[in-house]
């Protein structure tokens, strides 16, 4: 029987870097089977944070598989990853953990998650708490706000 867990926030700080332990999370819970329909390496805050430390998702994914703490994860990480200034890693989590939708599309996209979270919540929309960054659905969405 697959149990459905989620990855922690991408609110919890891993190196000072917003999203990086739940993306160890969504790796881990994938491949044991607990979590099949998340964004996942190539799109998303996944994909963004890939780009951000200038390493290869399936590097990243390998490593994350072979084991070990999240702390020997970030050693890893720190040493195959672009030097990163303290400014950096600011900007980092700021972009992530404000981010909102920007455009139209963005918006559309937004408003359909808020939707699918409110029906899996059996509630109308206007009833889920306020939410206006995509953090916002995602802890929406996993029960944490």
């Amino acid at each position: 029987m697959v149990t459905s867990n989620y990855p922690r926030s991408p609110k919890v700080l891993l190196g000072g870097m917003a999203h990086l332990a739940r993306f160890i999370d969504k790796i881990r819970l994938r491949h044991a089977g607990q979590i099949q329909d998340y964004n996942y390496i190539t799109v998303g805050f996944d994909k963004y944070l890939l780009d951000f430390l200038q390493i290869k998702g399936e590097e990243f994914e390998q490593r994350v598989l072979q084991g070990g703490t999240d702390e020997e994860i970030l050693a890893w990480v720190e040493t195959h990853t672009r030097t990163l200034t303290v400014d950096e890693i600011r900007q980092w989590n700021d972009r992530i953990l404000t981010g909102s939708p920007k455009d139209d599309a963005a918006r559309q996209r937004f408003q359909t998650r808020l939707a699918e979270v409110a029906k899996k919540r059996g509630v109308p929309v206007e009833q889920l708490p306020r939410a206006t960054t995509w953090v916002d659905v995602i802890e929406l969405d996993e029960g944490r706000l």
